[in-house]
């Protein structure tokens, strides 16, 4: 019998070849990529979040460096679900990695109604509600704030899509194990944590915000300790897989991830200075289970809450 691969895992139905993901919003549609990796690196890719009308976006500037990390104001830009299914729909066969759609939308009957399309696309194979994008004026994170609200929202887009379903959460919700739950309760696969944290430079010589929309997502190293805590507090609420995310750019930090109950790990604004960088987590990873004397990466999942090691 052929040994199982020591990275591949299986989240609520999604066969993966690694933990690794690329995040939404970091990796557009993959196409972008392809020149300088093997998609095929990634245990799967997450899609630029889609509405169900086209999105123009923030006005610029929309990007902004920080020390650890970045700023972005985006605001969604995408062609819409008739764009995607048309424009992007008949190349995602190219990727060679499971493809899952991030969905947004300004009611609950928008996320229904794209989750419901999305069902009927094979190329598509799982769907993660984006409930906490902070940088557009209407829904996105205004839907992750109350518990009951996220309540209703999974359990309205649950009976409309078969596949797994993952919900994206955001620090930015007054009480986030609460929100988590609630997803969990409602008919949630899978969650990921955590969405960027909102921030905002100020340009001295103009005297004024840098960012056209003022504020932005702040990403990159600078939130890992925060989001490696959230997973931390959420893997010891919940139930379901969860996918930890925040300023991930080794091996070293996809494995706090993993040791703090994440099952799978998501990797965003390291991919604009590393293309190159799933190749190099994933070798980094087998190396740690080389090192260690593991048969399978699953053996490290909240591994830090064990007693014995310091």
């Amino acid at each position: 019998m052929k040994a199982e691969p020591r990275l591949s895992t299986n989240l609520a139905g999604l066969k993966m070849n690694s933990p690794l993901m690329a995040a939404s919003g970091c990796y557009g549609c993959g196409f972008e990529y392809a020149r300088w990796i093997d998609l095929r690196h990634w245990g799967a890719l997450v899609l630029s979040g889609i509405t169900l009308d086209p999105k123009t976006g923030n006005p610029p500037p929309r990007l902004a460096e920080t020390p650890s990390g970045m700023l972005n104001a985006i605001g969604l830009q995408n062609p819409g679900i008739d764009g995607f299914l048309e424009e992007v729909r008949p190349r995602l066969g190219e990727l060679g990695c499971p493809v899952i759609a991030n969905i947004a939308g300004e009611s609950i009957g928008q996320y229904r109604e794209l989750a419901a399309i999305l069902d009927g696309v094979g190329e598509v194979s799982a769907v993660e509600i984006n409930i906490s994008c902070p940088n557009v004026s209407r829904g996105g994170i205004n839907f992750g704030r109350e518990p009951a609200v996220v309540g209703e929202l999974v359990a309205a887009v649950r009976p409309v899509y078969r596949g797994p379903l993952i919900v994206k959460l955001s620090l930015e919700a007054g009480d986030l194990i609460a929100v988590g739950r609630a997803a969990e309760s409602a008919g949630a696969d899978v969650l990921s944590l955590i969405n960027t944290l909102r921030g905002m430079v100020i340009d001295t010589a103009a005297r004024r915000p840098f960012l056209g929309n003022i504020t932005g997502g702040l990403s990159g190293p600078a939130i890992r300790p925060v989001a490696v805590r959230a997973v931390w507090e959420m893997a010891a609420a919940v139930s379901i897989p969860l996918i930890g995310m925040g300023g991930i750019t080794t091996a070293d930090d996809a494995l706090q991830f993993i040791l703090a109950g994440a099952t799978a790990v998501a990797v965003g604004t390291a991919n604009f200075v590393n293309p190159k960088i799933a190749a190099e987590i994933n070798a980094g990873l087998q190396h740690y289970l080389d090192e260690n004397r593991l048969g399978h990466y699953r053996e490290l999942i909240g591994a830090a809450r064990s007693p014995g090691r310091r």
